[in-house]
This record gives structure tokens, C-alpha cells and sequence, in this order.
């Protein structure tokens, strides 16, 4: 699961020369103080079957709880809808994860802690979205699973149809996966359960006053 280098997409031809960016009525800093709680992106990253999508949503609701304004954007659904163009291909892959940086980096202006649960696998799309964010704004969350035991969950039979080539540029068996280098929280789902991976991020939340718990 080595660095891979793949030409970047570039959208500057595409850009309209005739919009202006308008500034809102309401800042970041009014929403986030109205929130009680900075907002930030928890950038889930791993293989498929790591348990990126259900540490998210574990996660989500225990900010719920805290009474912190959030949202999941999860990679399957947003495929349903706003990226329901895009292949699996590495050029596809790049776009997907272009446009939710642009999603993300929307919904931390409104204040909110918005957790991503995609597989990304490439280093330099993550560090893009990193980039286009404030200092502190980007929590990087490596969901370490080995993808024996990812093959061994398979909740969707797709690492079978992998082996099986049937789908292609799948990551883990065709595709590379960057793994992250120096993630904010590691998390290794085999060898804690669904709540201690869970409150583990929390714990980071509290522990660098991203939130407050009474």
C-alpha cells in the first residue's frame, strides 16, 4: 500500500470568470459561538469493512448527546446523489473526494462538526482538503483495520467480487491505499469495540477543547 502517484484534476477551465464571492450576513465565528463548540471535519479514512462508517455515526451520536450540531457524510450516500456521476476509477476518486472537501469545508463555515466517512485512499487528496481548511479545522481519523480481518467482515461481499474480478480498482486488492502518516486519531477497530473507538475520538474532541462537557 505504497505512495501512488496519478495526475490531479484540474477544474480551473471550468470556473466561471463571472461569479464573485458574497460575504455572509452571519460569520463562522457567531455560528460557532451560537453552537457551543468549534467546528471541525473528522475525516474518517480506511479500507472497506474498517468500520469507518459505523465509529462515524458512534461518534455522531455521541455528540448528539453532548448537544453538539453535526452531520455524517457518508461515502455510499453521497454516491446516491451529488456524486452519483463518478466511477471507481483514480481519476473518479479524486473528484469524489474534490467535491466533498468542498461539502465539508460548507458545512465547518455553518459551525458544525461534520464527520466524513469515505475510504480516500490517496494522501495528497486528503491533504487537499486539509489545506483547504483552517489550522486545527482537519482531524484526520485513521480507521486502522487489516484487511484480513476487513475480508473477513465484507459486509457488502465486495472484497469477494474483487478476488473474483469482478469489480476493479477496488482498494486493498487492485488499488493502492495511502496510509496515513500522521494521523490526529488512530484507531484500530480490532482491537476495541464500537464505543471505546468511538469515545476515543471524543476523547481527542475534549482533550484539544474542540468541545466542552459539563
Amino acid at each position: 500500500m505504497s505512495q501512488t502517484p496519478y495526475q490531479s484534476i484540474d477544474v480551473s477551465a471550468e470556473k466561471s470568470t463571472d461569479v464573485v464571492w458574497h460575504l455572509a450576513s452571519v460569520s463562522h465565528d457567531e455560528r460557532a459561538k451560537l453552537n457551543g463548540h468549534s467546528a471541525a471535519v473528522l475525516w474518517f479514512t480506511g479500507l472497506s469493512g474498517s468500520g469507518k462508517s459505523t465509529v462515524a455515526n458512534a461518534v455522531d451520536k455521541m455528540l448528539y448527546d453532548l448537544g453538539c450540531k453535526t452531520y455524517v457524510l457518508d461515502g455510499d450516500n453521497v454516491r446516491h446523489g451529488l456524486n452519483g456521476d463518478l466511477g471507481f476509477s483514480d481519476t473518479d476518486r479524486v473528484e469524489n473526494i474534490r467535491r466533498i472537501g468542498e461539502v465539508s469545508k460548507l458545512f465547518v463555515d455553518a459551525g458544525l462538526i461534520v464527520s466524513t466517512a469515505f475510504i480516500s485512499p490517496f494522501l495528497q487528496d486528503r491533504e487537499m482538503v486539509r489545506a483547504q481548511l483552517n489550522q486545527g479545522q482537519f482531524i484526520e481519523v485513521f480507521i486502522d483495520t487489516p484487511i484480513a480481518i476487513c475480508e473477513q467482515r465484507d459486509p457488502k461481499g465486495l472484497y469477494k467480487k474483487a478476488r473474483a474480478g469482478e469489480i476493479k480498482h477496488f482498494t486493498g486488492i487492485d488499488s493502492d491505499y495511502d496510509i496515513p502518516l500522521t494521523p490526529e486519531v488512530h484507531v484500530k477497530t480490532a482491537e476495541k469495540d464500537i464505543e471505546a473507538c468511538a469515545k476515543q475520538v471524543i476523547n481527542y474532541l475534549i482533550a484539544n477543547h474542540y468541545i466542552t462537557v459539563k
